[in-house]
């Protein structure tokens, strides 16, 4: 039992920080819409039991952490879209965006994309979408230096003498220190059961092209594509094509309960696939089925289990991500920097990763991708050809 802890915790921490961290766009965004309490838990209810069903699917069927999650930035993006944009055609736009990810999952031509990128652009673009988390550990210091100040100690003392159990630990002694602290405020709290409520769908060229077309592309480049890096650098080898065509059906399903999008998680899904959730890779696949589990749960209550999580102090949950994301974002920066080669591209990559550059409503995924295989491109003369990229690919996971 001891031995499925440590997986089981990451699972859970990897919810926790979706919830504490992002969630709150869902909220934002529905605020936007105008959208009724009862649309808004069947909104929480669609998003969360999806991604439940299709990350314990993945991870049981595959025997791999494959993480799922609603799209951040597609959270984002919609809270500015709602705004012109009718629910019903929103509704609509979200089924042609799910769409497009079924028939892009089932071409196959994903997984090629993904197979044609240098390893060491891989961990640079990794380790600068991950580094502003990283950089959060610490800077909620200047607010909350008791708290930060003890998780960050903690972190320390316990990796020194139990590195297992250094992201369970802070995470028990951070909650226990906000029980006794009270500042955790549960009292108003009810358990209520969400009730999913069907929209009927309109189908509009403006919400295709306002609202389907960038959530599919925003979707593709900030979720997908790191997300699937995020695998490839733990070494998990899953094809990305049924995740795709899998987390794309599920979408299309939901999508007229109120779910926007959901997809391979990028960011929470490090928590789940590094050394920090198991020392055996073999093992932590039952991260993933911990993660639904905990989706689905949340799921099932609605809005009452999603107000639990944000129920806690933004430096607690930024903190927390931050600490157990620093194994990842270490391994990152050595897989970038470890190739001659590759070394100046990966680091403009991780560089313009960083920056996090917003460009005709694309995000920085996206952008220091395109970056640094320019880079690469101009510095090496040429693109690796897809077998070496592949033999480069199993040599660092293997090590």
């Amino acid at each position: 039992m001891n031995d499925l802890a440590h997986p089981i915790v990451a699972g859970l921490i990897s919810v926790i920080v979706n919830y504490g961290g992002t969630f709150i766009l869902v909220f934002q965004a529905a605020r936007v819409a105008g959208l009724s309490p009862e649309l808004t838990a069947s909104w929480v209810w669609s998003v969360s039991i999806g991604v439940g069903v299709t990350g314990l699917y993945l991870s049981w069927r595959y025997r791999e952490p494959i993480i799922t999650a609603w799209s951040t930035p597609a959270a984002a993006f919609l809270v500015t879209a709602l705004a012109t944009t009718s629910y019903a055609e929103a509704v609509g736009a979200y089924i042609i965006s799910a769409a497009a990810f079924v028939l892009l999952g089932l071409s196959g031509y994903f997984e090629k994309v993904i197979r044609l990128i240098p390893p060491g652009i891989a961990s640079g673009l990794l380790a600068g979408i991950l580094l502003q988390f990283g950089i959060g550990a610490f800077g909620g210091a200047s607010v909350d230096p008791v708290l930060v100040g003890l998780l960050i100690l903690a972190y320390v003392v316990l990796k020194r003498f139990s590195a297992r159990y250094a992201v369970v630990g802070i995470l028990l002694i951070g909650l226990v220190f906000l029980l006794v602290q009270g500042r955790v405020d549960l009292s108003g709290l009810q358990l209520k059961v969400a009730m999913p409520i069907f929209t009927m769908p309109e189908f509009t060229l403006n919400a295709t092209l306002s609202v389907a077309l960038p959530l599919f592309l925003i979707t593709l480049t900030g979720q997908y594509m790191p997300g699937m890096l995020v695998l490839r650098n733990d070494g998990f080898k899953t094809s990305a094509n049924p995740i795709v065509t899998t987390t794309g059906l599920g979408s299309l399903v939901m999508a007229p309960f109120g779910s926007h999008a959901f997809n391979i998680a990028a960011i929470t899904a490090a928590i789940a696939t590094g050394r920090e959730a198991h020392e055996d890779p073999s093992k932590r696949w039952i991260a993933g089925i911990a993660a639904g589990c905990f989706y689905v749960l949340v799921g099932v209550f609605g809005v009452t289990l999603a107000a639990v999580f944000m129920a806690f102090p933004a430096t607690f949950i930024t903190t927390l991500a931050g600490l157990a994301l620093l194994g990842t974002i270490g391994g990152s920066l050595a897989g970038a920097m470890a190739e001659p080669a590759s070394r100046e591209a990966a680091l403009i990559t991780f560089l313009a990763s960083a920056a996090n550059i917003n460009m005709l409503g694309v995000g920085g995924a996206f952008w220091g991708l395109v970056i640094g295989l320019v880079a690469y491109a101009v510095l090496n003369g040429t693109f690796p050809h897809r077998r070496a990229v592949e033999t480069a690919t199993s040599g660092s996971a293997a090590e």
